[in-house]
């Protein structure tokens, strides 16, 4: 199961922080509230310091993710280290509030 708490942080930016498991139709759930924030010209950023488990559904989608800008954040250390090997950007901030707050500086926004 996989949880999505969205943080609108300011006009342009959302956080989506997630908590549980990246797999299957939870890994769909998780692209679709993306691009959707995404499509309505948002910056996202995943805070994924409450997952647990990410399957290769899951790992395809933080890819293609990261690949059209959505920050990763807030990673676990032994989680960050395999989606570094996958090839995914990640920002190893742990704390959710760290990665909240990180995202409305202007420093640390990305834009699409």
């Amino acid at each position: 199961m996989l949880r999505i708490q969205r943080h609108d942080v300011n006009v342009r930016t959302t956080v989506l922080q997630l908590e549980g498991d990246i797999f299957g139709d939870w890994s769909d759930l998780l692209e679709s509230e993306s691009l959707q924030s995404t499509r309505a010209g948002r910056r996202v950023v995943l805070d994924l310091s409450g997952v647990v488990f990410v399957a290769h559904s899951g790992i395809d989608v933080l890819r293609r993710l990261a690949d059209d800008g959505v920050r990763i954040a807030g990673v676990p250390s032994l989680l960050a280290d395999v989606l570094e090997h996958e090839g995914i950007d990640v920002d190893r901030a742990a704390a959710p509030a760290t990665t909240i707050a990180a995202a409305t500086l202007p420093g640390n926004q990305k834009s699409h």
